[in-house]
């Protein structure tokens, strides 16, 4: 199964990406940890990555890719993968694509999270982050608003759209049940 993730930050896609990935057997790759690792490690791309980040720019979407691409090509995701944070633009979901197609495969699905931005403000400021306050939450909101959520509409074909506004269990049981529609 290779599914891609979406929702706004705070809906609980990490918490469930790790009950998926164990219920499916697949690896979830988020893109965060993804940096971290290279980074850590002082892969080429890591070091490149850092370059960005140390000069207080964005990590282009190049490198971002040619980690993700490296990662699926691990044996542990060649049967399957759950992405969380990649693609987040229409442009990077294309890049997937291609990726995907030069070894025959493509998307089973795309999970889109769904919830309140109302709900979202409340849960990342429980979280108690010092980098969470209502206005950072909500400008993190626009930027998923303008950037990822056009996603919705270029999978639309392979889109499920889940609730996420109830208990872990809840969320992670109706993704599974729209999984084995």
């Amino acid at each position: 199964m290779r599914l891609v993730l979406l929702g706004p930050p705070g809906a609980g896609k990490g918490t469930q990406a790790a009950v998926l990935a164990d219920a499916l057997q697949v690896p979830h790759i988020s893109t965060g940890d993804l940096f971290r690792e290279n980074i850590g490690k002082e892969t080429e791309l890591g070091k490149l990555a850092q370059s960005y980040i140390d000069a207080g720019k964005l990590v282009p979407t190049s490198v971002t890719a040619d980690m993700v691409r490296s990662r699926l090509a691990q044996d542990d995701a060649a049967d399957g993968f759950l992405l969380d944070g990649f693609p987040r633009t229409v442009e990077q979901a294309e890049i997937l694509g291609e990726m995907l197609g030069e070894s025959g495969e493509k998307l089973n699905a795309v999970i889109n999270y769904r919830v309140s931005e109302d709900v979202v403000v409340e849960r990342m400021l429980s979280r108690g982050r010092k980098d969470d306050n209502e206005q950072t939450i909500r400008t993190r909101l626009q930027v998923y608003r303008d950037e990822t959520a056009p996603l919705i509409e270029f999978y639309s074909d392979i889109i499920v759209n889940i609730d996420a506004e109830g208990t872990v269990e809840d969320i992670s049981s109706a993704t599974l049940d729209a999984l084995d529609r």
